[in-house]
C-alpha cells in the first residue's frame, strides 16, 4: 500500500477551530517573547513604507506591505526566516499548543449540509452527545443547513469566546427529525498522536505528527497502554512529521536514552552553544527500537532519528529525511503578528548539521524534493548515495564506529523505497473531492453499524469487487470522467482507503492507519528490523 493514501488524507479533513500543517518549526523557547528593538534613524524600511503611506498614488494597504516587505527580507537570509500574520501565528500557535477553543468536531459539507465526521473526546461536542453522521440543520435558531455554506462561513458561525452558548437543531443519520443540542463552546485537548496499537503481537507502534506541547505526555500514555498489551518491540512513525518544538523532541529521545547520552546541541553567532542530555526518566530505554522517516519528516523529527541513529539506540527505515537544521525563535508583535527568526543551527551527537543547502535560492530549495524524485532517489537506495553530497568522506560515526552523513537530512539505516504504483490522477480526483468519506457517510453506516469493534470490523470487513463497483457509480456523480485504465491501476489502494476511510469514522485514527498500513511494506521493514 503506498504512503500516498496516507498523505492525501490529509486533505479530506477540515479540522474545526485549529489545524496543524506541515510546519517545520523547532523552538528553544516554549513561549514567544515581545520585541524590544529601538527603531534607528536610518531605518530606510520604516521610511519608505511611511513615504508610501502618505504619498503613494492610490490606497494601499500598508499593514499588508509591510508583511510582504519584511518576509522578503527573511527569506533572503534563509528558508525557514519567515513573517507569520496574525490569524497563521495564531494557527501556527495553537496547532502545538495541543488544543484549541470550540467545540470539537471534524465535519465535511456535503449537498450544502455539515456532517459530522468526528467528535473530538472529551470536547463539548461529545460531551452534549453529537456522534458522526450528524447533521447540523439549524444554528441558533436560523437556517444552516441549504445557505450556501463555506467552510470559512462555517468556521465563522461556530468559533466564539469561551464558554459562550451554541444552540444546534441537529438530526441524525437518516432521519429528518430535529433534536436540540445546548453546546458551550471550551478548550477541546488533541493529541499529536495519530494512532498507537499493536502491529505484531510484540511490536507496538506509534504514529506521531507533530512535536506539540502535550507529545511527551500523550506518547507516555500510549507507551503505557501497549506495554499491558504485551508490547516488548516499538515502531515510531515520523514519516511526514514537519517538526515542532525542540525541546519536545530532547523529551522524546529521553524517554529512549540513559543518562547523560548527548542529545543535541544548539550555537549561533548570538547563541551559545547549549547541549541537552538526557535524563534517567525514560520509559523505553532497553526495548527494541526502529523509527520510520521519509522525505517529509523535518526539524524536529531529525533531532530526533539523528540522536537516536547517533547513539546506535535505533535502527532508521524508510527514505532520506527532509533535511532541517535550523532553529527558529518566534518574536510577536503587539498586533499578533510574529517573525520566525533562525537563531542557531542544530548539531546531532555526533556533531554534523543536516541542513541541506540553500545557497541556490528559496524556489531552488523548495522543490528540492521533487528534484530527488526526478533524480530516483524515492526508489533506489544507491541514488541516495550518488548525490555529491554523500560522495564526500564523512568524518561523522556512530557511537559504534558506523560512518554517518551530514548536509543533507538523516539517512536511513535500511532504504525502502516508494511505492507510487497506484498514483492516479483519478485517486487524487477522488481525495480531492472527498468521495470516500462521502460515499462512507452515504451508504456505508449501515454496514458499519453490524460491528461492535474496531477490532472485528479489521479481521471481518472486506471491501469487494461489488462494493468498489459500487463506490465509483457513486463518485461518477461528482467526478464526470473516469480513465478506466488509471481505475485498474488505483483499484487495490480504492480498496485500502475505503476500508480505512470508513473504520476513522465510526472508531477514529486509530482504526484508520492500522487499516491503511495493513500492506505498507516500511512498516513491515520495520517490524522486521526489531524482531
Amino acid at each position: 500500500m503506498k504512503r500516498a493514501a496516507g498523505v492525501i488524507f490529509r486533505t479530506m479533513v477540515l479540522v474545526l477551530l485549529g489545524i496543524f500543517i506541515g510546519v517545520v518549526i523547532s523552538n528553544h523557547s516554549l513561549m514567544s517573547r515581545s520585541l524590544g528593538i529601538p527603531m534607528m534613524e536610518n531605518d530606510k524600511i520604516s521610511k519608505v513604507l511611511s513615504l508610501v503611506k502618505q504619498n503613494y498614488v492610490d490606497s494601499v494597504n500598508v499593514d499588508s506591505v509591510e508583511g510582504v516587505t519584511v518576509n522578503s527580507m527573511l527569506q533572503n537570509l534563509d528558508p525557514h526566516s519567515l513573517y507569520l500574520p496574525e490569524q497563521k501565528a495564531t494557527t501556527l500557535n495553537e496547532g502545538l499548543a495541543g488544543g484549541f477553543n470550540g467545540i470539537g468536531l471534524e465535519y465535511q459539507l456535503l449537498r450544502d449540509t455539515l456532517v459530522i465526521t468526528q467528535v473530538y473526546a472529551g470536547g463539548p461536542a461529545a460531551n452534549a452527545g453529537l456522534v458522526t453522521g450528524d447533521r447540523i440543520i439549524d444554528v441558533n435558531n436560523k437556517k444552516f443547513s441549504g445557505t450556501k455554506l463555506t467552510i470559512p462561513l462555517v468556521n465563522k458561525t461556530l468559533r466564539g469566546s469561551m464558554d459562550s452558548a451554541l444552540l444546534l437543531a441537529v438530526a441524525a443519520p437518516n432521519s429528518t427529525a430535529k433534536k436540540l443540542y445546548t453546546l458551550k463552546r471550551g478548550y477541546v485537548n488533541t493529541s499529536s498522536l495519530d494512532a498507537s496499537y499493536m502491529a505484531a503481537p510484540d511490536v507496538g507502534y506509534i504514529k506521531i505528527s507533530k512535536f506539540a506541547l502535550t507529545t511527551d505526555t500523550d506518547f507516555r500514555e500510549a507507551l503505557k497502554k501497549l506495554k499491558i498489551a504485551g508490547m516488548q518491540k516499538l515502531v515510531l512513525d515520523l514519516r511526514e512529521n514537519g517538526g515542532g518544538y525542540l525541546t519536545t523532541a530532547t523529551a522524546l529521545a529521553d524517554e529512549f536514552l540513559k543518562k547523560g547520552k548527548l542529545i543535541v546541541y544548539t550555537q549561533g553567532i548570538h547563541e551559545e552553544r547549549r547541549d541537552y542530555f538526557a535524563t534517567d526518566s525514560g520509559n523505553f530505554q532497553d526495548g527494541k527500537l526502529a523509527v520510520i522517516i521519509d522525505e517529509y519528516s523535518a526539524s524536529a523529527s531529525e533531532i530526533l532519528a539523528g540522536a537516536l541513529q547517533d547513539l546506535d539506540r535505533a535502527v532508521i527505515v524508510g527514505r532520506r529525511s527532509f533535511g532541517k537544521g535550523l532553529v527558529q525563535q518566534q518574536f510577536s508583535f503587539d498586533d499578533g503578528s510574529a517573525v520566525n527568526l533562525t537563531i542557531a543551527r542544530y548539531y546531532t551527537p555526533s556533531g554534523r548539521s543536516i541542513q541541506k543547502s540553500y545557497r541556490g535560492g528559496i524556489d531552488n530549495y523548495h522543490h528540492e524534493i521533487s528534484e530527488r524524485m526526478r533524480k530516483g532517489e524515492f526508489f533506489s537506495a544507491q541514488s541516495n548515495l550518488d548525490d555529491s553530497i554523500f560522495k564526500k568522506p564523512s568524518p561523522y560515526h556512530t557511537a559504534n564506529g558506523r560512518k554517518v552523513f551530514s548536509g543533507g537530512g538523516i539517512m536511513p539505516d535500511i532504504f525502502v523505497p516508494a511505492d507510487t504504483t497506484g498514483n492516479t490522477e483519478l485517486l487524487q480526483q477522488l481525495t480531492d473531492q472527498q468521495q470516500f468519506t462521502a460515499y462512507t457517510i452515504d451508504k456505508l453506516q449501515p454496514q458499519l453499524n453490524k460491528f461492535n469493534s474496531a477490532d472485528a470490523f479489521m479481521k471481518q470487513y472486506t471491501v469487494s469487487d461489488n462494493e468498489v463497483d459500487n463506490f465509483i457509480l457513486y463518485a461518477s456523480q461528482t467526478v464526470k470522467e473516469m480513465d478506466s485504465h488509471e481505475l485498474l491501476i488505483s483499484k487495490p489502494t480504492i480498496k485500502t482507503m475505503l476500508k480505512a476511510v470508513a473504520a476513522r469514522f465510526k472508531w477514529g485514527a486509530n482504526a484508520y492507519y492500522e487499516a491503511i498500513n495493513s500492506d505498507d511494506m516500511t512498516l513491515a521493514k520495520a517490524v522486521e528490523a526489531v524482531r
